[in-house]
């Protein structure tokens, strides 16, 4: 999930109601088949032809069109097959377009590449993008185009770019006639709205991914507000490209270095010199390290450096470079440094953050920079190795600087309460069932945060992760913590403590490490990546059976995906006597501003009714 180069550079061209017309780009995937001739209904607005167009079309003239060649259905749950089942609800569903697949036109375009054209949107995306329905004066088939930067019952102006399955893609011209309602005052999308568009998320996620009837899926509970909207964002990873060796000139000046974030449908860096989500003192740090960065950058092929303030060499990156910058809590002066335990022989970051690419460096600041926030001193941390401090509540958390921590710190308290509260409250049938709950097992763990914030609930605790540095960033933030309490300790009856273990092993064999757990007091939590889980995990969670399931994920497409697989994996065990009943479902707003959701989702195990 590459928040930076796409949300971050959604977040500073959002304020204006209307957009540049971008320059005309090269048409991909399904166009580059057809040769650029396909059909087109009603006359084309589209400026003058890009260069060499006219040619290509007296040379296509009185050719048989070639096939098209259709790639392979999108990944269940990627990106792309999200926006094609939005776009199929859009069109009226599976039915409406039966008769299209039939005859082979579901690949079939009545939109030229570079066509301008005005529409207006019919709704979001999962993903953030608008899409909107073709008019049927230009097409009697249903297609639509997804376009960004544009919301619901807006009138816009686009150019088309590229054709795919049932819809094109198209470049934001212009906003015509903008939607004032769902606008602030900074032409962004209210924040209220922002929550109920991603409530909807995760409604249409469970109706289009989960396979469930919706007797089994709750009413979606409304998204839970983050504190901040604004100045939240922990962690930024800027980018800068070089031009390849062959195309460097002596002339090229590194001043004009673009340094910033993947602009939206461009495979070009947008020049940003203020993230208005990241927090204040990244933002402070920003505008020395982009001054560094250039200072030291040379786009002269034999000219090689050496700098105390660069930890990479600069020029040996042929084609550029990602920074991180990262908000840390100063370390007080009158506390001893501690050390976390890492991999001391690897040039890579210590634990796989899909955020942070291979190809990141360490660039410092001319000046430390630190700012005040809450009455604390943060400071921005910018090599990857180094250790950054959090608190979560009164728990605190160390890591290395290129391992994943979730990047939005204020609603993690929240987020780590509402689970626990979800544990222990929501529609559980009993006191004594509650009180039954000794045990807890939280898969991919990474560095402890649900594990170590819940532990005190619990007396036997288990975190298990693939990552060998974070199963020891883990262990070292349990000893911060004082968990498990040493038995000398005097008897503390908010605390249930009594083992707190973490082990490194894959989530698949998770139940092998933990199946001294019983399973009928036992609670798991599943936090997977965006990919969610595997089919073997989701067979031994079955065999194994916890009395109560908590499943945190960052795509909750996955999620859904996954549950639905779950109810199916019971009903082949125990003749389906028993299934997980899905207690609650709702969303976090872990990233204002942008699109994504987390999404929590509370199971228990339960008698089946089938």
């Amino acid at each position: 999930m590459d928040l930076d180069s796409e949300d971050v550079g959604a977040t500073s061209r959002l304020r204006s109601s209307s957009a540049t017309p971008p320059p005309a780009k090269k048409a991909r995937l399904a166009d580059e088949e057809d040769g650029g001739d396909g059909p087109v209904a009603g006359p084309s607005s589209a400026p003058g032809p890009a260069k060499g167009a006219s040619n290509q079309a007296q040379k296509g003239k009185g050719k048989k069109k070639r096939k098209i060649r259709r790639p392979p259905p999108p990944e269940p749950g990627s990106s792309e097959d999200v926006i094609l089942r939005d776009v199929i609800e859009l069109l009226g569903g599976e039915e409406a377009i039966k008769n299209l697949e039939a005859e082979g036109k579901d690949w079939e375009s009545p939109l030229e590449k570079f066509q301008v054209l005005e529409v207006v949107v019919d709704e979001l995306s999962s993903n953030g993008e608008a899409i909107a329905r073709v008019p049927s004066t230009i097409s009697p088939n249903p297609w639509a185009i997804l376009v960004p930067f544009a919301l619901p019952g807006e009138t816009v102006r686009v150019r088309v770019y590229a054709n795919v399955r049932l819809h094109s893609i198209a470049d934001l011209v212009e906003v015509i006639k903008p939607n004032e309602e769902m606008r602030d005052d900074s032409r962004m999308l209210s924040y209220d709205t922002q929550l109920q568009l991603k409530q909807r998320v995760v409604e249409k996620a469970y109706k289009n991914f989960s396979g469930l009837p919706p007797s089994l899926v709750p009413p979606i509970l409304p998204t839970i507000a983050s504190p901040k909207t604004y100045g939240y964002r922990t962690k930024i990873t800027p980018h800068f490209d070089l031009p390849p060796v062959s195309k460097r000139k002596e002339s090229d000046d590194p001043a004009k270095l673009p340094i910033g974030f993947g602009e939206k449908g461009r495979r070009k860096v947008m020049d940003i010199e203020e993230c208005v989500i990241a927090t204040p003192v990244l933002n402070q740090a920003l505008p020395g390290i982009r001054e560094n960065v250039r200072k030291f950058v040379t786009l002269q092929i034999s000219l090689s450096f050496e700098s105390d303030i660069c930890s990479s060499k600069l020029h040996t990156y042929k084609r550029g470079a990602t920074l991180l910058l990262r908000d840390s809590f100063r370390r007080p002066d009158n506390e001893e440094p501690s050390t976390l335990p890492a991999n001391t022989n690897s040039d890579a970051p210590p634990q796989a953050d899909p955020e942070i690419p291979s190809d990141a460096i360490s660039v410092e600041p001319p000046t430390t920079t630190t700012a005040e926030q809450g009455g604390e001193a943060h400071v921005c941390i910018t090599d990857y190795k180094a250790t950054v401090r959090e608190h979560v509540g009164n728990t605190r958390f160390e890591f290395p600087a290129g391992s994943f921590f979730q990047n939005n710190n204020s609603v993690l308290s929240p987020l780590v309460e509402y689970v626990r509260d979800a544990i222990f409250t929501d529609a559980t049938p009993s006191p004594s069932a509650l009180s039954s709950l000794t045990h807890l097992v939280d898969t991919y763990c990474g560095s402890g945060l649900f594990a170590i914030s819940l532990a005190p609930h619990f007396e036997h605790v288990a975190g298990v992760e693939i990552s060998q540095e974070s199963i020891a960033s883990a262990k070292h933030n349990a000893e911060l913590n004082n968990l498990p309490p040493p038995p000398s300790a005097s008897s503390n009856p908010a605390i249930r403590t009594k083992t707190l273990t973490f082990l490194a092993g894959k989530s698949e064999t998770i139940f092998s490490s933990v199946s001294d757990f019983p399973s009928q007091n036992t609670v798991m939590i599943i936090d997977p990546p965006r990919k969610g889980c595997d089919k073997l995990f989701l067979q031994q969670l079955v065999a194994f059976k916890p009395a109560k399931l908590v499943y945190v994920s960052c795509n909750v497409h996955t999620q859904a995906r996954d549950l639905g697989m779950l109810a199916e994996l019971m009903k082949e065990v125990g003749e389906g006597k028993e299934t997980y009943v899905i207690e609650s479902l709702r969303g976090f707003d872990l990233f204002p501003q942008t699109a994504h959701v987390e999404s929590v989702a509370v199971l228990r195990l339960a008698q089946s009714n089938a």
